[in-house]
């Protein structure tokens, strides 16, 4: 999955495009590049970021996914949003899957929004909101915690019909550094729910910090994660650099099977 951010503010400046032929050649290059969904976002969910109105996110991915649709239409679009009606309007303009990283509690419509539209939902665990979720990361038992939390919405999720449901468990999201090494750690854990697992780790501070360097030196560090997390089972990587991705899949498949 590559992450398309049409946002001016995300945490890494390379992810970033705000022209309709840059994000074309974006789009482009991730398609050759190996991707086979391209994330469309245009909310940042960065620790402290500025919340925007639903009006400025829809304009801004109903652009973006209608851009890439009619450009690409083999590509397979998904929309990266926490809104109902984001997410309904971003569908209905070409987009075939919704990754929501407040598993549809910043928005309780969300779930029925899902299931009327028939389409693969990706489930995220995260706590707060993207500008309170670092002072809500504490957990007596983290593993259990998201356990928890998986089972009910899941529960809740499928008996509103929705067949296709991906999990994620929010790397980075409420969550400290130890956190997120523990979930990296332990995520082949979640294989009992049977679902498959997305792995959003892309150059984000669990990373960089732990070796001191910038978001833009990260992608060493990146892939080795994104190595521990296809070798513990992930089936999906959000990545903003989808060549070096695809190598690191095409290397671990072959060790592995």
């Amino acid at each position: 999955m590559g992450i398309v951010n049409v946002t001016p503010d995300s945490f890494y400046t390379g992810s970033r495009v705000n022209e309709e032929k840059d994000l074309l050649l974006r789009a482009e290059q991730m398609l050759t590049d190996g991707a086979n969904i391209l994330d469309i976002g245009g909310y940042s969910t960065r620790p402290g970021a500025q919340d925007i109105s639903p009006a400025e996110e829809e304009k801004r991915v109903v652009t973006a996914v209608k851009a890439i649709y009619k450009a690409f239409p083999q590509a397979v679009i998904s929309i990266d949003t926490f809104r109902a009606e984001v997410a309904r309007k971003a569908v209905e303009a070409g987009a075939a899957l919704i990754n929501d990283v407040s598993g549809g509690t910043l928005d309780e419509r969300m779930f029925e929004t899902v299931a009327q539209l028939s389409v693969p939902y990706v489930l995220m665990h995260m706590k707060g909101t993207p500008q309170t979720m670092k002072s809500e990361a504490n957990y007596q038992n983290l593993l259990e915690e998201i356990m928890s939390y998986f089972s009910e919405k899941v529960r809740v999720l499928t008996r509103m019909g929705v067949a296709d449901i991906i999990l994620d468990p929010g790397f980075g999201f409420a969550k400290t550094i130890n956190h997120n090494f523990e979930l990296l750690n332990k995520l082949e854990h979640f294989h009992i729910f049977g679902l498959p697992l997305m792995a959003g780790l892309s150059r984000k501070s669990m990373i960089h910090r732990t070796l001191q360097v910038t978001p833009e030196e990260a992608l060493n560090g990146t892939t080795v994660c994104h190595t521990i997390a296809l070798i513990k089972g992930a089936s999906i990587l959000r990545v903003h650099d989808v060549k070096e991705a695809s190598q690191a899949i095409k290397l671990v498949r072959s060790t592995i099977n």
